[in-house]
């Protein structure tokens, strides 16, 4: 990747300096030196270095990188180190939000079915001293069920309004920032409003867990286990906070081989922990088996946008998805033809190349498709860069094979058969029309002031 601030040189996130990265990690997360040393002082020295984060040195600011680089191990277990002290006035409720793109790899890796890993990494969590652990799940529910109304409205006011279609999926924070920061105007129009499944996540654990537990959010500390290391980049947006309790939504990401790295220093092997159901929003329930979206490797935006607008917009009922791949197997597109006419076109790009050729076609007026899956990792969510990575940071295709076969196998549940979706829409967002569901769930997208050409980053 080559940008217009770096003077045409390689972009700094691809040149790795140990030593500056590692000083700065320790720097920012280091406490004020009181605290006696302790177990987990020395497993969270485990060091991640954000080399192969998707956003450039030069759209991000030295604020974020520092605020980044304290979203780590040390800052679980300065927490964590908190609660086992006797003030209680400085306690936090630790939670953990599983994303389903995680669970894979740690089933993968550990030769576990994935209802297992689930289980023993949530067991695992509860003996660091967590005390809830969640599936991220029915946030990914909501967050479809949103997009899904929106490209209807949008699709129904495209004659009317210059900026309505095409609309670009919202769930990747990779995408977002390379819309935000350098695509700008040209872009940012189109993106879907609907939060992601992290940050919806963040709203219920702060918003409706807290409300269930009687607690101010600012009394949580909530941790995301997340593919990648853009996660960590989309928790510190202004718009996911909550300034009247100084609350985050969450508070800390922390990737799957992060998890792995704490295991292996804590010499803990997934197979000798035990099972531990992971907790349900609500109440004392416990979840079932884990179940996932339709979609490959993803949350399944495209498919299930496109079966909802089908039957919505055309009254067809689409039982089966059929993509058409185009120039590689990470661009596809999915067509509804009605009465010889092709009514919707859908695609999915995934990965930088395809995300500017796509970008490129806007530009020049020549775009067909309605509605766009965009994923910044190339092969999509599975292949986040914070996990299945060789030592070297290349993709451990071996382990990424392993992984789509057992996310192919989860079972798919329809985010509209969730009755607790349902109730929440009613009881807690006061009906799907509501200013709060607007509040809660979307936020908006608009182009931040940079220098940077948008056509001059070369991937």
């Amino acid at each position: 990747m080559k940008c217009e601030n770096c003077s045409k040189k390689e972009c700094s996130k691809k040149q790795k300096n140990d030593d500056t990265q590692s000083t700065s990690v320790d720097a920012l997360s280091s406490n004020d030196g009181s605290e006696e040393k302790n177990e987990f002082d020395t497993l969270a020295n485990a060091k991640i270095l954000l080399s192969d984060c998707l956003a450039c040195d030069s759209c991000m600011t030295l604020e974020e990188g520092a605020r980044v680089f304290q979203q780590n191990q040390k800052e679980f277990f300065r927490v964590l180190n908190l609660n086992k002290k006797c003030d209680t006035s400085k306690h936090k409720v630790l939670a953990v939000s599983l994303c389903p793109q995680s669970l894979p790899y740690f089933a993968a890796k550990f030769n576990l079915s994935v209802n297992e890993a689930a289980k023993r990494l949530c067991g695992f969590l509860k003996s660091l001293g967590v005390h809830y652990v969640f599936d991220t799940t029915i946030a990914a529910d909501f967050s479809i069920l949103e997009s899904q109304r929106e490209f209807v409205q949008r699709y129904q006011r495209r004659n009317q309004e210059e900026h309505a279609l095409p609309m670009f999926a919202s769930a990747c924070p990779g995408w977002i920032r390379y819309a935000e920061r350098v695509l700008t105007n040209l872009v940012t129009s189109h993106i879907c409003t609907a939060k992601s499944p992290q940050q919806i996540m963040g709203s219920l654990v702060k918003g409706y867990f807290a409300r269930q537990q009687n607690l101010s959010p600012d009394k949580i500390f909530h941790v995301v286990v997340a593919p990648c290391y853009d996660k960590k980049l989309e928790a510190l947006r202004e718009d996911f906070y909550t300034a009247l309790y100084n609350s985050p939504e969450v508070d800390c990401v922390l990737t799957s081989g992060e998890i792995v790295q704490i295991m292996e220093q804590k010499n803990v092997s997934m197979k000798d922990v035990t099972e531990v159901a992971v907790d349900s929003l609500f109440d004392d329930l416990k979840e079932g088996d884990v179940v996932r979206h339709d979609g490959k490797r993803s949350d399944g935006y495209l498919e299930h946008i496109f079966k909802h607008a089908a039957k919505e917009l055309f009254g067809v009922d689409v039982k089966e998805i059929t993509y058409k791949a185009l120039k590689n197997k990470d661009f596809q597109e999915v067509t509804l033809e009605k009465d010889g006419e092709t009514v919707l076109r859908f695609a999915a790009a995934y990965g930088f190349r395809n995300i500017q050729n796509m970008v490129l076609k806007l530009k020049k007026g020549k775009f067909l498709y309605h509605f766009v899956e965009v994923l910044a990792c190339p092969g999509g969510c599975l292949n986040g860069k914070g996990q299945a990575q060789t030592e070297d940071g290349k993709p451990d295709r071996a382990l990424l094979a392993q992984m789509e076969e057992v996310y192919t196998a989860i079972p798919v549940r329809l985010p509209e058969t969730n009755l607790h979706v349902q109730r929440m829409y009613q009881d807690w967002l006061e009906g799907m029309d509501s200013k709060k569901v607007q509040d809660t769930l979307h936020t908006t997208y608009s182009a931040v002031n940079h220098s940077t050409s948008s056509l001059d980053i070369k991937w």
